[in-house]
């Protein structure tokens, strides 16, 4: 009775369990692992809620903002609305069309230049900020060609390009091995 109280006492007993530690180097404790997940979820939540927070923008601003953002959701709504008008009251949708082929042809360039400016702006400003990158990976470009130069030097195919020859004093530094202060340490505890 007493090796079998010595044996319990020695897996579960001083505060500690052996069997729960070892069995979570191999598996994850789930009760950690769900609290280390709410807290992961906790910090993302309030993460997205601050970017949700109520700004300082005035009631204008605001408008305005909204405002913007309508035009091209209100070209693709109303496109899909002109398929499906067409589809549901074929003549309805005729005579709305025969309207359109009245517009006189400058109020069409107008409209094409109002979408230009509009989309155009948007589109510019891409191109540039393209052009930008661009420009600096072409003033990075000699820098990267004098790497790959330099790479291709190090690069050897032939066998025995590792050998450091006749050179003595190199041969035995690359025999002798490194310091590694971790297994220098472990070494220390285990003579102890």
């Amino acid at each position: 009775m007493g090796l079998i109280s010595d044996v319990l006492t020695f897996l579960f007993g001083g505060g500690r369990n052996v069997v729960r530690e070892t069995a979570e180097i191999f598996r994850e404790n789930a009760e950690n692992g769900a609290q280390r997940n709410l807290a992961l979820q906790q910090q993302a939540m309030v993460q997205f809620g601050a970017e949700f927070q109520v700004s300082t923008k005035s009631a204008f601003d605001r408008f305005m903002d909204g405002l913007n953002r309508l035009p091209r959701p209100a070209m693709a709504l109303g496109t899909l609305g002109l398929f499906i008008a067409a589809m549901v009251d074929p003549l309805w949708f005729a005579a709305r069309m025969q309207g359109i082929a009245l517009v006189p042809e400058p109020l069409w360039w107008l409209l094409g230049v109002i979408v230009s400016f509009y989309f155009g702006a948007r589109h510019q400003a891409k191109v540039q900020d393209l052009q930008r990158e661009i420009s600096a990976g072409m003033r990075r470009m000699p820098e990267v060609l004098a790497n790959l130069e330099a790479r291709k030097t190090l690069r050897t195919e032939r066998v025995g390009s590792a050998d450091p020859g006749t050179d003595a004093r190199l041969a035995e530094v690359s025999r002798r091995p490194d310091d590694n202060p971790a297994l220098e340490d472990w070494r220390r505890k285990r003579v102890i």
